[in-house]
């Protein structure tokens, strides 16, 4: 079943068109990803097939019965709207509760549906949890086309691969998405759509496919792209030759691939890469012994014993909160061990890029803010690129070197920050989020750089595919103040993860019996009290009646007092511990 239809499509801002002549159709449960350089028009495609962008030329037709959503790269909501009226809107508990897939979303991507959760308002989330909020109300709609801008942004690993998994599991969910996470796009796309030149050129299969039809492609590809070409075959080799896990469900031609990088070369030679290392770095890098690291009073990390060495390339993976990028803080000597020793190496020279943006003089060229720190670079191993060279490398060219800094868009200042980081000649390069706002072409070349930094690298990300691709080692935090090894790398932390929630759910649940067994004891209790207070007070009645009758009888008269005394202590007593009980 067709859904919709672009025919013709043409779109221009200013004098640049971004989209000529377009002509695309999305069927029922296609899952299609769309890739592309920042600016050349995937985010205003996808805002024209979802009626937001109206084309200067050409039609979108749909049929009235098809229901479309969108997810945005901007979250947005009523300021004093909370979690619940978002996602659910004024649906009755009762209907959301009883409904599987709503359950599976809120448990997906908040742990959970508690009321503090639905209640809290949505101006006062934070960037990611915005961006789970918007996700959460489109997976619960009725929706037969979801568009999705970025929708990665702000997950963890862990919840990255929850999305994938769960939009798979929507057979008739038709699913168009934007994203530079590549192992996102592998695992949900059957076909790629990349907007370059105004055009949209269409490929079969996910995101691995794709990069062999352009290494096809590029036998043909002019002089020019050479550069671009190389990058292609080299991603394919590393595609390829990887882990098991990924190369076990190629989504490409076999024979074809293998053919195209017979003479490629691995992607970096280890041995001399580490040989160099070892040479700059000697024998220690960071060791931490016995390590506890707080921030302010809390505890996040307990214990640690950590040794990294030269030529080390770990990726660093755990839940947020966990302490990540405290730990990052430390190694770079922006933070402070609260126990333990941390020893540095005399030769080591770190860079740190933090996810802040660092500020710069906005009347600064960009080549100008990059030659400021020094005009060459020492990669290693007798590699050295100049400050044009290395902008090269990282996605400005020529004309976007002579750029102010000031006209810079997010992603590009981070560009420009991690270049200036490489122009200071590091011997150990610390980077948390590294990949935030690149397209992937700058990831690729970014990718290509750091294979052959010879030094230590270790790797903050929510980037699966970028963690796997220059990483060789990984350690994760799951949340229980441990620093773990994970030989398997980052299937393993999640198989940890799923052990953990798996384990806090029974925790969680034994308690709950646990308070509904106690509360139920309570309330037996409490009536058992009020039972014998009632008792007391009927006797203690009966008594004042029976006082009159007996005036004359001195005996009785004693008798009856000091029985009535004694049960008006025992009703105070049991009054007390009513109060008691019904107060805790």
């Amino acid at each position: 079943m067709n859904l919709l239809n672009l025919e013709s499509v043409s779109k221009a801002f200013d004098i640049r068109p971004l989209l000529d002549g377009v002509s695309l159709g999305v069927s029922q449960g296609e899952r299609i990803g769309i890739v592309g350089r920042n600016g050349d028009g995937k985010s205003t495609l996808l805002k024209i097939m979802a009626g937001e962008l109206e084309p200067d030329a050409g039609r979108i037709s749909k049929s009235n019965s098809v229901h479309v959503g969108i997810l945005s790269q901007s979250d947005y909501a009523a300021q004093d709207s909370t979690v619940r009226e978002v996602v659910l809107g004024d649906t009755p508990i009762h209907q959301w509760a009883s409904n599987s897939q709503i359950r599976e979303v809120l448990q997906g991507l908040f742990g959970g549906h508690s009321d503090d959760l639905l209640d809290r308002k949505f101006h006062s989330l934070s960037g990611g949890e915005r961006r789970r909020v918007n996700l959460a109300k489109l997976l619960v709609a009725d929706l037969d086309l979801i568009l999705l801008d970025e929708p990665t942004n702000h997950l963890d690993v862990e919840g990255v691969s929850w999305l994938a998994a769960h939009l798979k599991s929507r057979n008739a969910l038709a699913v168009v998405v934007i994203t530079h996470d590549r192992w996102f796009l592998d695992e949900i796309s059957d076909r790629i759509w990349e907007v370059v030149g105004g055009k949209v050129l269409e490929y079969e299969g996910g995101y691995s496919a794709f990069v062999l039809s352009k290494a096809e492609r590029s036998r043909q590809g002019s002089v020019e792209d050479g550069k671009r070409n190389m990058l292609i075959r080299k991603e394919l080799a590393w595609l390829r030759r990887g882990a098991p896990a990924r190369t076990a469900k190629p989504k490409f031609r076999i024979d074809a691939a293998n053919t195209l990088i017979a003479n490629e070369p691995p992607p970096r030679n280890e041995a001399e890469l580490l040989n160099f290392a070892a040479n700059r770095l000697g024998n220690t890098v960071y060791e931490l012994h016995q390590a506890s690291i707080k921030a302010g009073d809390l505890q996040l990390l307990d214990d640690i014993y950590w040794n990294i060495g030269p030529g080390d390339r770990i990726g660093v993976v755990g839940v947020n909160g966990a302490g990540k990028t405290t730990l990052m803080k430390v190694l770079s000597g922006e933070g402070k061990i609260s126990t333990g020793k941390l020893i540095t190496g005399v030769t080591v020279k770190s860079a740190y890029l933090s996810q802040h943006l660092e500020e710069l003089d906005p009347t600064w060229r960009v080549l100008e803010a990059v030659e400021k720190i020094a005009n060459r670079v020492q990669l290693g191993n007798g590699k050295e690129l100049s400050a044009s060279q290395l902008c090269e490398r990282l996605g400005f060219n020529k004309d976007q070197q002579w750029t102010p800094v000031g006209d810079l868009s997010g992603g590009e200042r981070r560009r420009l920050q991690l270049t200036r980081l490489l122009m200071d000649s590091p011997n150990v390069l610390l980077l948390d989020e590294p990949t935030n706002d690149f397209d992937v072409e700058t990831l690729t070349a970014l990718e290509d750089l750091l294979d052959s930094f010879a030094g230590t690298l270790i790797v903050i990300s929510h980037d699966r595919y970028f963690l796997e691709r220059v990483c060789d080692t990984f350690v994760g935090l799951v949340g229980d103040k441990l620093l773990r090894d994970l030989p398997r790398g980052i299937d393993e932390y999640l198989e940890l993860r799923r052990l953990s929630e798996s384990n806090d759910g029974k925790v969680k649940i034994a308690k709950r019996e646990s308070s509904i067994l106690e509360e139920k004891a309570l309330k037996k209790e409490i009536a058992r009290i009020e039972k014998q207070m009632e008792r007391r007070q009927l006797r203690i009645a009966e008594i004042s009646l029976a006082l009159t009758s007996v005036s004359s009888d001195h005996h009785k008269l004693i008798e009856l007092h000091a029985e009535q005394t004694s049960l008006q202590r025992e009703f105070d007593d049991l009054e007390m511990a009513w109060l008691e009980l019904n107060v805790s």
